[in-house]
């Protein structure tokens, strides 16, 4: 079974062909095609990193764009009446891995 690793949104996320993943938003439209950059792949006992992956390209399909849980952020300080309520909601896109070839 081939996979790859890929960097995604700051992070590293395994993949195989039909993986949903869920990365930072990108610009791109909804059914658009998007390709990640690899940093290592594994095809059976063949394993490809640094140099290599020159010829590995790794393609999904944007599926749609979302966001993520709010997240509550809160600061008070003792004795001085100070405190203040934000919240954040990130901006995030589904994208599902179609292609993982080697040229």
């Amino acid at each position: 079974m081939a996979f790859a690793i890929v960097r995604a949104g700051g992070r590293q996320e395994k993949v195989e062909v039909g993986t949903i993943l869920t990365v930072d938003r990108l610009k791109a439209a909804e059914s658009d095609t998007v390709s990640f950059v690899p940093v290592l792949h594994v095809d059976g006992d063949t394993i490809l990193s640094g140099d290599q992956l020159g010829t590995v390209t790794v393609e999904g399909e944007v599926l749609n764009d979302l966001r993520g849980p709010k997240i509550v952020i809160q600061n008070y300080r003792n004795k001085t009446g100070y405190k203040r309520r934000m919240g954040f909601r990130a901006d995030l896109t589904r994208v599902k891995i179609t292609t993982i070839t080697t040229n």
